[in-house]
């Protein structure tokens, strides 16, 4: 009975890890071309209207996202809700940290990312690069600095909706995949999440 039960848990174990590691083509294929196009697309805007040094429409937190929405779009934090929200509440709460607390770095640092994450867990709009776009605003060039609340606009909400709009077009191109996971997210109105 006991080796029975251990060779059904082996078969099961070799099963589960066959099918993680098959590789669908058309999956990664769909990845690839949204995250090129996603992160394409602001770079082209960065280099057409900015200085190269200044990488002022890319910033890093953007390509964490694009794991998420063109990677691992079935997860909830990949949703339209957590990928705008999560950044455009990390903005505001790391600039204003910085405006209220300017040249400690280490202080504004910790307190931006930690009140943007409290903030997007109480908003429902949990996004892990979200912390790192709070960091941004405390630790980026002269330049994002230099901003201010214009950073909540641009980089970020222009950024974040190229993202957005290039996951919903590659990500609903075929029949396999489905972005956004909750159709009627768009409505704020009904807190139900599906």
């Amino acid at each position: 009975m006991m080796k029975k039960h251990i060779r059904r848990h082996v078969r099961n174990a070799r099963y589960i890890i066959y099918k993680e590691t098959l590789l669908d083509f058309k999956e990664h294929f769909w990845t690839f071309i949204g995250s090129f196009l996603g992160i394409g697309i602001i770079g082209l805007l960065n280099g057409k209207y900015f200085a190269a040094y200044d990488n002022l429409f890319l910033i890093g937190s953007f390509g964490a996202s694009s794991v998420l929405i063109y990677g691992a779009i079935n997860s909830p934090l990949a949703q339209p809700r957590n990928l705008i929200g999560g950044h455009v509440i990390s903005a505001l709460v790391g600039v204003s940290v910085h405006k209220l607390l300017p040249g400690e770095v280490w202080l504004t640092s910790a307190l931006s990312v930690s009140l943007a994450i409290v903030l997007m867990q109480i908003t429902k709009t949990l996004h892990p690069p979200g912390g790192a776009t709070a960091l941004i605003a405390n630790i980026g060039s002269a330049k994002i600095q230099s901003l201010g609340y214009f950073y909540v606009l641009s980089p970020v909400l222009t950024g974040v909706m190229i993202l957005f709009l290039v996951a919903v077009v590659c990500n609903n191109a075929t029949s396999h995949r489905s972005y956004p996971k909750n159709k009627d997210w768009f409505k704020i109105w009904k807190r139900r999440y599906r």
